[in-house]
């Protein structure tokens, strides 16, 4: 499925089974204390089918699609039966209803080990980690084009999808990394790649820009697409022309064009070799000053046939298991380092998606293939978890701060504080929300 109905359908799936699960956490666990559940439900609003269980127990089915809840017995929430004061879930100790409350993001965690486990032993189609362009940071490191990764800071990296994650981890930090090459004549080699040297603020879903590297089935043919009117590339270049070297040097792709423009000096022509309809000849072009930068006006071929996936990254079960829980362990460190990080006002706000973003990628990855949508929902999975622990008041994170006074303190706070708490957690969560949803409406707009 494409498009609107494609992304709510997957939305819907991610959401019914994210937050299902995470609901089970808190049954299965208040299940074994000994709370009772009054209602166990998959979807809010009124049920379109319910039962009652042998344990007393309502499961039902909600006729809104979206997560599920557990009702505990609860004598802050109605009567309860003298009968059943020992099953209500305030009448628990406090170490069993911090143990309850924080069942649900472990749950979470725990599935996104399961996906990622299912991903891995599945396979995930991918692109083999070979650079096509480098300039920046990394060609002062020394790594070439056609260099494939091996490893990032001792660890092995087998596909692009595994190389952005390490590289980010390192970037965020501005630590300086070690990375291991084979290159195009098959011998290996360790480059100090200075990401300190990275601005303080980082972007993203600039990153690879930034450290100046392009993957290679990213990169585009050196083939005139479009000439810029008024440029000084009018007259000399024109579409469809495939440029061989700029000042003798060989070009291998469009993007090793600019750095050697840059080069020329000021006034001086560029002299370029380029077929054109199986004819070689050369051109002389003077770059025009645009600030810092000097362009000649081109810009690259779309290239819609970008290659396919040429490796895939596969483990037997027993294998997937350690690779799924270290998987795992790296996202949770960068989940939190994002938080602080955004915390502390040096992460950009649009890396707050709202439901429309999420839709939109749950149904691009589901058209990838089942790998690329188990890795969305452990993705997912793990970030409703970590949101989930964070101590704001309504989130279960919220609930432990509160249960962790109350065990200080040895009794549960006032009343008036729980409600002062409970608005401000309110708050928080709406402006969550509302930035959320910005951030979806500026996308759509931008």
């Amino acid at each position: 499925m494409n498009g609107f109905f494609g992304s709510l359908w997957w939305l819907l799936i991610t959401l019914g089974v994210l937050v299902t699960f995470h609901e089970f956490g808190h049954f299965w666990v208040g299940r074994h204390f000994g709370v009772k559940v009054l209602r166990f439900s998959v979807g809010f609003g009124k049920p379109v089918w319910s039962r009652i269980g042998r344990d007393g127990t309502e499961y039902a089915i909600g006729g809104i699609p979206l997560g599920g809840y557990v009702k505990f017995l609860d004598e802050r929430e109605g009567d309860v039966a003298p009968d059943d004061l020992p099953q209500a879930f305030n009448r628990k100790p406090v170490w069993q209803r911090m143990l309850i409350v924080a069942a649900g993001p472990v749950f979470n965690i725990v599935l996104c080990v399961a996906l990622l486990w299912g991903m891995l032993v599945i396979g995930r189609p991918d692109y083999a980690p070979v650079i096509g362009h480098v300039e920046g940071i990394a060609a002062a490191a020394g790594i070439q084009p056609g260099d494939r990764i091996l490893r990032i800071d001792g660890d092995d990296i087998p596909t692009w999808n595994d190389a952005l994650p390490a590289l980010a981890r390192h970037a965020i930090a501005h630590q300086a990394t070690a990375i291991d090459v084979r290159g195009a004549d098959g011998r290996e080699s360790t480059h100090a790649l200075r990401l300190d040297q990275l601005p303080a603020r980082i972007d993203e879903l600039e990153l690879l820009l930034d450290i100046g590297i392009e993957p290679k089935h990213m990169t585009a043919a050196p083939v005139v697409g479009e000439v810029a009117a008024g440029s000084a590339a009018v007259g000399q270049l024109q579409a469809g022309d495939r440029i061989l070297s700029v000042n003798g040097v060989a070009i291998a792709a469009f993007e090793d064009i600019r750095p050697l423009v840059q080069k020329a000096a000021p006034g001086m022509a560029v002299q370029l070799v380029v077929e054109r309809a199986g004819t070689t000849l050369g051109v002389a072009i003077v770059p025009v000053a645009q600030g810092n930068a000097r362009i000649i006006g081109i810009a690259p071929k779309p290239d819609d046939s970008r290659p396919g996936y040429d490796t895939v990254r596969r483990l037997g079960p027993l294998q997937a298991i350690p690779a799924a829980i270290y998987e795992t362990s790296a996202l949770l460190h960068d989940s939190v380092t994002m938080i602080g990080r955004m915390i502390r006002g040096q992460a950009s706000r649009e890396t707050v998606s709202g439901p429309v973003t999420i839709a939109k990628i749950a149904n691009a990855s589901a058209q990838m293939g089942p790998a690329y949508f188990l890795r969305f929902l452990a993705l997912m999975s793990l970030s409703l978890g970590v949101l989930n622990l964070l101590p704001i008041p309504i989130l279960d994170g919220g609930h432990l701060a509160m249960y962790a006074v109350e065990a200080v303190r040895g009794r549960p706070l006032g009343e008036r504080a729980l409600a002062i708490s409970q608005s401000i957690g309110l708050m928080m969560i709406l402006g969550l929300m509302g930035l959320a949803f910005y951030n979806d409406l500026f996308g759509q707009l931008h």
